[in-house]
């Protein structure tokens, strides 16, 4: 019994803590920004770093320069050609919807009027009523349209005047890479020797875990987002949908959210296609959308779960239960109550 109380007592501290600490972080996080991801690409650029000392006798400050200068100049790089391609690609699909979208109101009309073929037969009070709606649906549809299409050109001027926030958190976030990469690349584990021997290995046991378990966690996600922008891109390039890398890019985001999914791209390409009379390519991106939808319900579970060691069963109730209760944060929480209950068992403090 005494056990039982004490286990229970332990899961509560765990559950409390984990929480404070969840919100605290998340809560703070515009704040914390640039230490936060300065800790983790210091934690993988120390790797090299020491590489560069040990093979090639680099003092640390040179190696750690060199590392640092490195790993920025080819990220600056490749957000410039990305963010170039994408504000490019946004602005002319933006103008070209409204072109669109104007130019085809007849056609878009006429599709709707032919479906009055279908129903004929039916009762005129219905037949009036399903007319009305298909009229409010056009003109509702024309309006979601133009307005997207604004937002899309208003949202890319905005993400334009928020660049010198970027470049102040890009800023802030090298210069404490590099001291926290010159930091990590000299410490060892004789640094805790205030702390006493059985402690400290546990320590660095929770430590080692963690930094594992979280590793594995981002690099599985990273993997789901890069197989669905990849499948994405093949489907485009060979339906020769217009503006493929950037739709590609933003269905591998929206993989990732509750409430957009992949559909929020492929629903209206096919639909465009259709009223377009290109049944090949509605035809083909309806059955692609299913396909990678059905491949990604399938291969998430099983990539999450053998990259952290979970039952898959726990990580898709994780995922439902967190995306029901409060979203993508709610699903973060989950995930993470889970991934540090996990570490805390393995290293035996639970």
């Amino acid at each position: 019994m005494d056990d039982i109380l004490e286990k229970i007592n332990k899961l509560t501290i765990f559950f409390v803590v984990y929480s404070f600490i969840f919100v605290i972080f998340f809560g703070t996080i515009s704040y914390t920004l640039p230490f936060v991801l300065a800790l983790i690409l210091a934690s993988f650029l120390k790797i090299p770093t020491k590489y560069l000392m040990k093979k090639f006798k680099f003092k640390n400050t040179l190696a750690t320069l060199l590392t640092t200068s490195i790993f920025f100049t080819a990220i600056i790089v490749l957000l410039s050609l990305i963010i170039a391609t994408l504000t490019s690609e946004s602005i002319q699909l933006g103008k070209n919807v409204q072109t669109y979208v104007t130019s085809n109101k007849e056609v878009i009309l006429n599709f709707f009027s032919n479906l009055q073929n279908y129903y004929k037969n039916l009762d005129p009070s219905i037949l009036s009523n399903i007319e009305s709606n298909i009229n409010n649906y056009i003109t509702k549809t024309i309006n979601i349209s133009m307005n997207a299409s604004t937002k899309i050109f208003s949202q890319t001027l905005g993400f334009v005047s928020t660049i010198p926030y970027t470049l102040m958190v890009l800023l802030f976030t090298l210069l404490t890479t590099y001291f926290f990469t010159k930091d990590l690349s000299l410490a060892n584990k004789n640094n805790f020797d205030l702390i006493p021997r059985k402690n400290k290995d546990r320590i660095h046991s929770i430590f080692d875990e963690s930094k594992k378990m979280l590793k594995n966690y981002f690099l599985s996600y990273l993997l789901i987002i890069t197989i669905t922008f990849l499948e994405t891109i093949v489907v485009f390039l060979i339906f020769k949908v217009k503006y493929a890398v950037t739709l590609s890019i933003v269905c591998g985001i929206f993989d990732l959210l509750p409430i957009f999914g992949i559909g929020a791209i492929y629903l209206p390409l096919i639909i465009i296609f259709f009223i377009s009379k290109n049944y090949v390519a509605a035809l083909g991106l309806l059955i692609s959308y299913i396909i990678i939808t059905i491949v990604r319900q399938i291969i998430e579970p099983k990539i999450v779960s053998s990259s952290l060691g979970i039952h898959p069963v726990a990580v898709l109730a994780s995922i439902f239960i967190g995306l029901r209760a409060n979203g993508i944060l709610g699903m973060l929480f989950c995930m993470f109550l889970m991934v540090f209950y996990k570490i805390l068992r393995k290293v035996e403090v639970l």
